[in-house]
């Protein structure tokens, strides 16, 4: 296959770097692609199906090193890229997602100077005339920007009542290296459209757009401004959360100055303890916040990694529990930092998450179905027959078990169940809606980052009281579902005598055929373990489910709570576990 050229209709890569930078992507892009398609297509043309199957493990590991060397190059978007696509478990083998899944977005740091005229030029006027002081030495630089701590000049410290801040710029350039980037992306994203082998299972054009919103929105300072004040608007008269003010006269698109709210890092367990504070009291604080942004107020931050959160201590009695005051007064709250990347559960997947968890009550494979479609999981070709089958094969193999036998069920079965599920749902065409991801990003960063503070912590008991108040807000809803399929039924039954009169009419003219769907092909190595199609889709619906009903002493409580536990297990062993 020979190298593209770039497309000179695009300005981003008019300049001789961006048509170099563009090239290379493409060219890396391409390669690799020839590589699949020698393997994957024409070798089994030949009847040589074994050689691509022997070498993929490898060949797969061969392209993620790659792009990881490439990444580290390149900097800019392509580090965002493999922080991405490791997180696209639904789409991509882990062989790909755990080369990348440790590529971090640190870089070398742009000189002050550089920093210094960029600021400059966007805030209009020298720093010495906005800040005392500017820490020349960064506190963070990443692909897209960097961080600096600095004292604001006697004028804006007395309009704002701040004194420590921080300065964080983009990195200069940044945004004509993200136009090259999301250009040459877009053009292996068409390419991808047109062949076959992936387009049945995954929508290549609308991922890259979905991660091209989701940058754009990155590199503007003021969205990310915007996402700060609306984060500290829900916690506004929650003492238990903490968040930096904005200096809005002094920030641009490329330009923030935030109040500097550096404090003990939530999983630093030794400077907890040395400011009197106790890991496992901190846990179950973070586990409610987090759900009360996921289910309560529905915008969220999707990157609660420890970095971004700290435990900060205040003064005695200037502390409070939960928002309704129910609870004790605590010395400390939790400060959250870095607004650029939030996630929002809208109405449709809320209603989405609704149905899948009234279908798993009834243990309806097809409303379960139904239920993936509405939430934008399910691609056009995908076999339904087949997921029904999965989806009950799952309740079949786990709807006798409790949670606390789960416990004890022997780590490799996990193993080859979380190898099964790969295969399976790499190999089904449908893919997790951003929103959906970025709901699994948090929720499974909240529980690591919980366990880490208390190694007991249960994360069942911190979901319940959240799931309750979801379904009480929805049972009016889920009666008229109820309604909804009694009125489906009764129009299946009115249509049923002409369906009938067609079956029988094509039996006697020898026009009816029967079609063997290719998930038959599969079945055989499904049907060793359960097949967890639900996954991170279905964690939220079925574990809002099971610690409903289990609180309400249900007996189908059990059996929605083994359901979601199963999912997300995946999600936080499958990456760790060893083959």
């Amino acid at each position: 296959m020979a190298s593209p050229r770039p497309d000179e209709a695009h300005p981003e890569v008019r300049d001789r770097a961006g048509r170099a930078r563009y090239r290379r992507i493409l060219r890396f892009a391409s390669r690799h692609l020839a590589v699949t398609w020698w393997f994957e297509l024409v070798l089994p043309r030949f009847g040589l199906r074994w050689v691509a199957e022997r070498t993929r493990a490898r060949r797969m590991q061969r392209f993620a090193r790659g792009f990881h060397g490439l990444a580290l190059d390149l900097g800019g978007l392509m580090i965002k890229v493999g922080q991405y696509l490791s997180s696209r478990l639904d789409v991509l083998p882990p062989e790909i997602t755990k080369e990348l899944e440790g590529l971090q977005d640190e870089v070398t740091p742009v000189p002050f100077p550089e920093i210094r005229a960029l600021a400059e030029a966007e805030l209009g006027m020298s720093l010495d005339r906005v800040f005392a002081s500017v820490s020349p030495e960064p506190i963070a630089a990443a692909s897209l920007g960097q961080a600096h701590r600095a004292v604001l000049g006697p004028v804006d410290s007395a309009d704002t009542g701040l004194r420590d801040v921080v300065l964080k710029v983009q990195r200069p350039g940044i945004d004509r290296i993200v136009d090259v980037d999301l250009a040459a992306l877009r053009k292996v994203g068409g390419w991808l459209s047109h062949v076959r082998l992936v387009y049945d299972r995954v929508d290549a054009p609308a991922l890259v757009e979905e991660f091209a919103r989701t940058s754009l929105e990155e590199i503007d300072y003021l969205h990310e401004a915007a996402a700060s004040a609306r984060f500290a608007a829900d916690f506004a008269d929650d003492d238990r959360v903490g968040v930096p003010d904005v200096v809005w006269e002094r920030s641009t698109r490329r330009v923030l100055v935030l109040e500097d709210v550096s404090a003990i890092k939530i999983t630093d367990a030794e400077g907890l303890r040395a400011a009197g504070i106790d890991p496992a009291e901190v846990a179950p604080v973070f586990a409610a916040v987090m759900f009360d942004q996921l289910f309560g107020n529905g915008f969220f931050h999707a990157d609660p990694h420890p970095g971004n959160i700290f435990v900060t201590p205040v003064e005695p009695g200037g502390s409070a529990g939960s928002a309704d005051g129910v609870e004790p007064q605590r010395p400390w709250r939790l400060t959250f930092i870095d607004f650029g990347m939030m996630g929002e559960v809208p109405a449709g997947t809320r209603n989405g998450l609704r149905q899948l968890l009234i279908a798993a009550a009834s243990r309806d494979g097809s409303g379960m179905v139904n239920a993936m479609r509405d939430l934008g999981v399910l691609l056009p070709t995908a076999d339904t027959v087949g997921l029904e089958r999965a989806v009950t094969a799952t309740f079949a193999r786990f709807g006798g078990m409790g949670f606390a036998e789960l416990r004890e069920v022997d780590p490799r079965e996990y193993r080859e169940f979380a190898g099964q599920f790969g295969d399976l749902i790499r190999s089904l065409p449908f893919q997790l809606p951003e929103d959906f991801l970025l709901v699994l990003r948090a929720v499974t960063l909240t529980s690591g980052v919980a366990s880490a503070l208390d190694p007991v912590f249960n994360l069942w008991d911190s979901v319940e009281p959240y799931a309750a108040r979801l379904v009480r807000d929805e049972r009016g809803n889920a009666v008229q579902d109820v309604a909804r399929r009694a009125a489906d039924a009764v129009g299946v039954a009115a249509r049923l005598p002409g369906r009938l009169d067609h079956l029988v009419g094509r039996l006697e003219d020898g026009t009816l055929e029967v079609g063997s769907p290719r998930i038959e092909r599969q079945l055989g190595r499904i049907e060793r373990t359960a097949r967890r199609v639900l996954a991170a889709v279905l964690f939220g619906g079925l574990l809002i489910a099971g610690a409903v009903l289990r609180a309400d002493g249900d007996v189908l409580g059990t059996v929605l709570m083994v359901a979601s536990a199963v999912p997300l297990l995946y999600a936080l062993l499958a990456g760790r576990l060893p083959g």
